[in-house]
């Protein structure tokens, strides 16, 4: 099929003008948030613009609450939109539920051409029709009852207060042709199609109808979707050709599965974004790993989204599934947070922090427990450690202190008395006293600061302590 309207739309010489269009039925999950990321960076590699619609026709189930946390998880992904509902251009509005006067339009050239016609079928009948079709061994699709009603017999169907669909009349006999920028060239036969509705009884536009007739009044040139849309592509290419609009180019991108090799679900775990950024997820972690799933580069390490711009080609888009692996996105998180800068770390720890803290103790702890932290609930028992009561000992512990004695925390006590929070001050003066080196030497001190065996680097917790708090934790064993 190569009977599209040849007149690219505006910019179309420049970069790509690519977009993503979620319904605001309910939260971001990670298959759409791939595909926004795979939009977003094919706009930025080629110097173009990502667009930003929203698919709101269906009034029962969007909601003004769902489009807000879509929102705020794109904004927090650092996904921002050159145009959208919040940023017009001159080519929206980009509310399909604002848009009904443009789509009325095109209905009406449709029926003018006469390809499209009312269907009055009932949806009992409809249901009829493809049991019957599918007991007889044959794919359901339209049958084509109402294809060839007279005039007389629409107006009957009407005066009887039957409401009525709009079908598009499928072409008999075609092949519809395009190559799929994942999966390479595509044929349909138009045969097996049937005609299909392009606008409700209730008067609204139907997915096929409206997402295609957008994609080209914005001026959309490139379209990355699931692959599970890849059926409705002939459709919409038939849809386009009638109306003499330019058609983009789609690539179809493989579904994110569990371990399991099940669609990713809620057993699997968090499948939300919203659920990671509450979580302490840092974006960048987030975006790295949808980043790898089902889209192969060479790049290593963490990247910002310029770097992964640069690296991103839809030719290394896999046509295979991806399997979402959730100790790898720890690997990045680990990662991430492990090379915040200070400002950043602080701000990510900060609903960790005990209320009333100071900048240089706030800063000071978060340097201490970073190179050990995934998420800030890792950091949370260290802040209840260096900032709240000495800690309790488990029964090893205690050994421990007991086996080093009074003597050693007699010149431990002393020497936080003299130099305060001050480990190599501490740690030389009970060397002096006792001839303890190495593990003998560090361990109790960790024990009597800390309550625990393992953690972060001792010196630097203790620099974040409150003044006196090592004096008087060490002074309990003396």
């Amino acid at each position: 099929m190569t009977g599209m309207d040849s007149t690219a739309p505006a910019g179309f010489a420049g970069g790509a003008v690519t977009r993503f269009a979620p319904s605001p039925t309910g939260e971001l999950h990670l298959g759409n948030a791939r595909t926004a990321l795979f939009n977003f960076l094919l706009a930025r590699r080629t110097g173009g613009r990502f667009l930003l619609r929203i698919e709101d026709t269906d009034a029962q189930r969007s909601q003004e609450s769902h489009l807000q946390v879509v929102l705020a998880d794109l904004r927090w992904l650092g996904l921002d939109w050159d145009a959208g509902p919040d940023r017009e251009d001159g080519r929206g509005p980009y509310r399909q539920s604002q848009r009904s006067a443009l789509y009325d339009r095109f209905f009406e050239a449709l029926e003018r051409q006469q390809l499209a016609y009312p269907c009055f079928c009932t949806p009992l009948e409809l249901e009829a029709a493809r049991r019957a079709q599918l007991g007889s061994g044959r794919p359901p699709r339209y049958a084509g009852t109402c294809r060839d009603l007279s005039p007389q017999q629409r107006s009957g169907k009407r005066a009887q207060g039957l409401s009525a669909s709009l079908r598009f009349r499928v072409p008999t006999g075609r092949r519809i042709e395009f190559v799929d920028l994942v999966h390479g060239p595509q044929s349909f036969l138009s045969d097996d199609i049937g005609d299909f509705i392009v606008r409700r009884t209730d008067g609204t536009a139907a997915f096929f109808f409206s997402n295609a007739v957008d994609d080209a009044s914005m001026g959309v040139t490139q379209v990355l979707r699931g692959e599970d849309h890849l059926a409705n592509t002939p459709r919409q290419l038939l849809i386009l050709e009638a109306l003499g609009l330019y058609a983009p180019s789609y690539g179809h991108v493989s579904l994110i599965l569990g371990p399991d090799g099940a669609p990713l679900s809620k057993r699997h775990g968090a499948t939300s974004v919203r659920e990671y950024r509450d979580s302490g997820y840092r974006p960048e972690a987030l975006c790295n790993h949808l980043f790898r799933l089902g889209h192969s580069s060479g790049e290593h390490g963490v990247l910002d989204l310029g770097a992964m711009a640069r690296a991103f080609d839809p030719a290394h888009l896999g046509r295979s599934s991806a399997h979402f692996d959730a100790q790898q996105l720890r690997v990045w998180q680990k990662e991430a947070a492990h090379h915040l800068p200070a400002a950043e770390a602080r701000a990510w720890l900060a609903p960790i922090l005990p209320a009333g803290l100071s900048e240089s103790a706030a800063s000071a702890f978060v340097a201490a427990v970073l190179p050990n932290v995934e998420l800030p609930q890792d950091a949370q028992p260290w802040a209840r450690i260096v900032f709240g009561p000495p800690p309790a000992l488990d029964a090893d512990g205690e050994a421990v202190i007991r086996e080093a004695g009074e003597s050693y925390f007699a010149a431990a006590a002393a020497a936080a008395a003299s130099h305060g929070n001050d480990l190599p001050a501490i740690a030389s003066a009970v060397r002096a006293a006792t001839g303890r080196k190495g593990a003998q030497l560090y361990m109790p001190l960790r024990l009597a600061l800390t309550g625990r065996a393992h953690g972060p680097e001792l010196a630097p917790l203790l620099k974040a302590m409150p003044e006196g708090a090592a004096q008087a934790r060490l002074a309990r064993f003396a």
